[in-house]
């Protein structure tokens, strides 16, 4: 497993508030008013997630991100300082990012992310080359100034991995994303049966070593360089577990394969491990409030 103390891993973009609304469905009747339980506030988005998943599993990440001057990035500064969590931020006029994500009885969710921040806003390379000199990998969220970092990550010859959340496939804002990375995610949400076409065609054009597609309660599959055929693992069914919110369901993956895949386990021990971690996330409500352990994932593993 991973040496003690765990890997250095720059984590870029990716920090925001969940507004977590639960509905009784999904899509949403038409109606003047809905009554729902109480709406809560999480510290949430996609580099959160994957930060903290690493960092219950033992691993050293640091998180660099534009935040607020705002109440919600008061919420942010709070939760990091309580999970010891590594964030090294800097503060834009736009305010922090926000979601409102609606959550169905089965925990199946529906995203409205406010990005909010301009997209020609771009992170100062004097701010993050001299940390990203100090990691052994590189998480790239799909930030516009995230995709700035790929040169440097290349020159210093680390290893960049990154999400391509629900990417259709075709939209070129995505680009360097699939293909300069070394080790790709993405969900099959958007997808449907060209998800397999888009995991070759990652391959084809680009640099990654494998290619991971999660497709909720189907599952996931991957396809490694060099390899004929896209392999699916099923999803964990773990003897204490329901599932309430699919919330940081991806990055808890994410987090997780990184974490066999920096041990040099098996592709196919990897995408065990990230379904574990996956399945074990929609157990929580909120996003990331609960990250799984190196302990509790070497028990899953072990029960088979």
């Amino acid at each position: 497993m991973v040496a003690a103390g765990g890997r250095r891993v720059l984590v870029a973009g990716g920090v925001g508030i969940d507004t977590i609304v639960r509905v009784p469905s999904l899509p949403l009747a038409m109606a003047d008013s809905i009554h729902v339980p109480p709406v809560m506030d999480y510290v949430a988005h996609t580099g959160n997630g994957v930060a903290l998943g690493l960092l219950a599993l033992g691993h050293r990440p640091l998180l660099i991100d534009f935040i607020g001057a705002d109440p919600q990035a008061e919420l942010i500064l709070a939760r990091y300082r309580e999970r010891g969590l590594d964030f090294d931020y800097l503060v834009h006029d736009s305010g922090t990012r926000r979601s409102v994500n609606l959550v169905g009885p089965d925990g199946r969710r529906l995203s409205l992310y406010d990005g909010r921040h301009p997209d020609a806003l771009r992170m100062p390379r004097e701010f993050y080359l001299p940390r990203m000199r100090q990691a052994e990998h590189v998480h790239l969220s799909i930030v516009p100034w995230a995709r700035e970092l790929y040169d440097d990550a290349q020159a210093l010859g680390l290893p960049v991995s990154t999400d391509l959340h629900d990417w259709d496939g075709r939209n070129p804002y995505y680009h360097d994303f699939a293909y300069r990375s070394d080790l790709v995610f993405l969900s099959s949400a958007a997808l449907g049966e060209g998800v397999f076409d888009v995991m070759r065609a990652i391959l084809r054009e680009g640099k990654a070593q494998a290619v991971v597609a999660t497709a909720g309660a189907q599952g996931s599959y991957v396809l490694e360089r060099g390899a004929k055929e896209v392999r699916h693992t099923a999803a964990a069914r773990l003897d204490d577990w329901s599932a309430v919110d699919s919330n940081g369901a991806g990055d808890a993956f994410s987090s997780a394969f990184l974490h066999a895949w920096s041990a040099g386990q098996p592709v196919d021990a990897c995408m065990r491990a990230g379904a574990v971690s996956g399945a074990f996330a929609c157990a929580f409500h909120g996003t990331a409030e609960r990250s799984l352990t190196q302990a509790e994932l070497a028990r899953y593993l072990a029960s088979g």
